[in-house]
């Protein structure tokens, strides 16, 4: 599947790992300590893909115009940074589809809307011996689906948009493969479906890690 691309840009969570039971623990810490009501794991689900700040938006009645909403923000950042691997990990094939394409020669980038000090820990754990980039949110570059994430990893890959590939597993990944000019490659074993993604305009999937290396 991956064989004619010379550059791959992946997503993090929902793609190359699990995240979802801690972002899921930590965001009802934040709301409990600052006594807003809790979600549950199909809620959360459906809220991350677009940042940190937008995802405690969607979890705080109100969003920001909740009183509370700083409170539960700062409370969910440092909490999550301490407990951010308690449940995370990659997903199964995952490590061995990356030991693969990096023994071909890929350049390989991943792109997060997870703010960069929490990519950054990860990145250092799981993928500084495959990844060459990691780009999280920042401030001064807008977040996906802008494209700008997407182009920064590729100038510090050094390399431009021909035979590059973005790998996601949501809307919003799609929207930022389109808005960048790059082919997208939608997993199903994120946390999204494949009826979800087709309603927005996925046309190429992957089922397991495996397919990626297959011919």
């Amino acid at each position: 599947m991956l064989k004619k691309y010379t550059t791959i840009v992946w997503d993090l969570d929902g793609t190359l790992m699990n995240t979802l039971q801690d972002l899921w623990l930590s965001v009802n810490h934040a709301l409990r300590e600052c006594g807003q009501p809790e979600h549950t794991y199909e809620e959360i689900r459906q809220y991350v893909g677009n940042g940190v700040r937008r995802l405690i938006e969607r979890a705080v009645p109100n969003g920001v115009d909740n009183p509370r909403f700083d409170d539960v923000f700062e409370e969910f950042k440092r909490y999550y940074m301490v407990h951010c691997q308690d449940n995370t990990g990659l997903f199964q094939g995952i490590a061995e589809v990356l030991q693969e394409l990096k023994k071909q020669g890929k350049r390989m980038a991943i792109v997060s809307n997870k703010w960069q000090d929490g990519v950054d820990e990860l990145y250092r754990d799981w993928f500084k011996d495959t990844i060459e980039v990691a780009i999280g949110e920042r401030e001064g570059i807008a977040r996906k689906p802008a494209p700008d994430m997407v182009e920064l990893a590729l100038r510090e890959l050094g390399v431009g948009k021909e035979g590059a590939v973005y790998i996601g597993d949501s809307d919003v990944d799609l929207m930022t493969a389109r808005n960048s000019g790059l082919p997208c490659i939608s997993v199903l074993w994120g946390f999204r479906d494949k009826d979800f993604l087709l309603q927005h305009g996925a046309t190429t999937f992957a089922t397991t890690p495996a397919d990626l290396v297959s011919d």
